[in-house]
């Protein structure tokens, strides 16, 4: 499995920003509420990447020679996986959250400050998964063998 790279990260925070912008647009003129991220949003954003870097935490240490037992593969690709997908999802949500907080500020009416701080708040939830994601996936990769790095100077 590829690293995750910044350049989908960026496109998946566009398309991410740009849809709910549009999303956004499209419900006040339907005459709707627009919709203001809850604060358990970010709650469970920041407590999935809490989890994410707890269960990459042995996988590091088994990678440094430090663990104590041994450490399923498996196990290990699954958590790579779900911190993939965790950076993923947590760019397309930080993108989200800056199209709401663009299509709030930029009303000629400016909201309260409560569904400003809301979509701040749920912004920097996404924003802490990202980098939870992207730690996490880190631990999980291992380091080069001596005979791959013989091969690839030759």
């Amino acid at each position: 499995m590829n690293r995750t790279h910044a350049s989908t990260l960026i496109a998946l925070g566009l398309v991410g920003a740009v849809a709910t912008f549009l999303l956004e647009l499209a419900t006040a003129a339907s005459g709707h509420a627009v919709f203001i991220p809850p604060l358990t949003l970010a709650l469970t954003l920041v407590i999935i990447a809490v989890a994410v870097v707890a269960l990459a935490i042995p996988i590091r240490r088994a990678v440094r020679g430090k663990a104590t037992g041994r450490i399923d593969p498996f196990r290990a690709m699954r958590t790579a996986a779900l911190a993939k997908a965790c950076a993923l999802a947590a760019a397309l949500l930080l993108g989200g959250g800056v199209g709401v907080l663009v299509y709030l500020l930029s009303r000629t009416a400016i909201a309260s400050t409560g569904p400003i701080l809301l979509t701040v708040v749920s912004s920097l939830a996404a924003l802490v998964l990202l980098v939870a994601g992207l730690v996490a996936e880190s631990f999980c990769i291992l380091p080069p063998d001596d005979d791959d790095e013989g091969h690839a100077h030759a």
